[in-house]
């Protein structure tokens, strides 16, 4: 993947620096002056990082686009600072960085439970005068990252089917004497993480506050027994495509995905109750040259205005609660961030989910395979 340079150029001309060249110059850590009082999300004092250049790396696509736009330039403008991108995010590279010692991603969105896992391995604690988190959702965010935008997986079902009983949770979804037809859920091979397992437990009659630990066996034993039913999704863009086919009668797929569906017309409606909380985020890595800089785009990045402006350009839902993105209506009915919508989502224990991820991967890819 191509580069994008922010501001990195030579004083003698227009001269585009590589990667390496360019990362871990400017003023040390200690030299980083940030302003006077407690850090406000959003802000970063004028010329503050001049000489200091970043390095951002996110997943790429509109995605990235969006954040950049949305956080990164406005950074690099208000801060002084020369700030790189690049991608998409390599969890294999972010080691292999942080193992030699020479780390040229200062800030990594990642995936939060995979971020979770790191704490303190490959991911440094961030620094509570510096990182701003009071309007973060109530539950999101950890020592050593906070949610990059968030969105859902949830149970979309197919209106002309079921519009007069429509699903109302996992355990409706799993129902296919009630509920008769095909119901798509993801299966993607060498990932497994909330969604899915959670589903197939509630529908085996655990309660939705007992979830934890999972009982994976009991969970993929739920699923053995409607696997017929089953359609399995391993891209965004499948999952989408089932909805807009009819190809399924109902489905679990990224809400993302799932408005973009309706909005071309397909005729299916979400039921938000249980609804699983996803989210990525932003961290630092070990032995970044200038932790003080990165936390400062990280605070930055939280900002209202800067989350209106990535939910307006990428559709997933803002992670402060000032933010109020100019969207239409369809759109904002998908938004998953509101106090609200929030008191719809199933509890998801994400350190449980840190811990034994990796466990949980070789059954469900296993199980797959059968």
């Amino acid at each position: 993947m191509s580069r994008k340079v922010l501001g990195c150029t030579a004083a003698a001309g227009a001269l585009l620096l590589s990667l390496t060249g360019c990362a871990g110059t400017g003023p040390a850590a200690a030299d980083v002056d940030l302003g006077p009082g407690p850090a406000v999300a959003g802000k970063v004092k004028k010329g503050a990082l001049d000489g200091a250049t970043l390095t951002f790396a996110s997943y790429g696509g509109i995605y990235q686009d969006g954040q950049e736009a949305a956080a990164v330039k406005p950074f690099a403008t208000e801060s002084g600072a020369e700030v790189l991108s690049d991608g998409p995010t390599d969890y294999t590279k972010v080691k292999a960085q942080v193992n030699a010692r020479n780390v040229t991603w200062d800030v990594v969105d990642a995936d939060t439970i995979w971020a979770k896992r790191q704490c303190g391995k490959l991911f440094m604690p961030l620094h509570n005068d510096i990182v701003d988190t009071s309007k973060l959702p109530k539950g999101m965010g950890d020592k050593c990252s906070v949610p990059a935008m968030s969105y859902g997986a949830v149970l979309m079902y197919d209106k002309k089917k079921f519009g007069d009983n429509p699903p109302k949770n996992w355990a409706d979804f799993l129902d296919t004497a009630k509920y008769p037809g095909k119901r798509a859920i993801p299966g993607i091979a060498s990932d497994a993480s909330p969604g899915a397992l959670e589903a197939a437990l509630i529908a085996d009659g655990v309660a939705p506050g007992q979830l934890f630990p999972l009982d994976v066996d009991r969970a993929l034993k739920k699923l053995t027994s409607v696997r017929s039913s089953l359609v399995f999704w391993d891209t965004g863009a499948r999952s989408q495509q089932l909805l807009e086919s009819g190809e399924v009668s109902m489905a679990m797929v990224w809400s993302g995905r799932a408005y973009s569906a309706v909005k071309n017309g397909a005729g299916f409606a979400p039921q938000w109750n249980q609804f699983i909380p996803i989210s990525d985020s932003l961290a630092v890595p070990v032995g970044a040259k200038n932790p003080k800089a990165a936390m400062a785009l990280i605070n930055y990045y939280l900002g209202a205005p800067q989350q209106n402006k990535l939910t307006e350009l990428t559709s997933y839902s803002p992670i402060n609660s000032d933010a109020k993105p100019e969207i239409d209506e369809l759109a904002s009915q998908y938004v998953t961030t509101t106090p609200e919508r929030q008191a719809q989502a199933l509890k998801i224990d994400n350190a449980w989910w840190a811990k034994n991820q990796e466990q949980t991967i070789q059954k469900w890819s296993d199980w797959l395979a059968r």
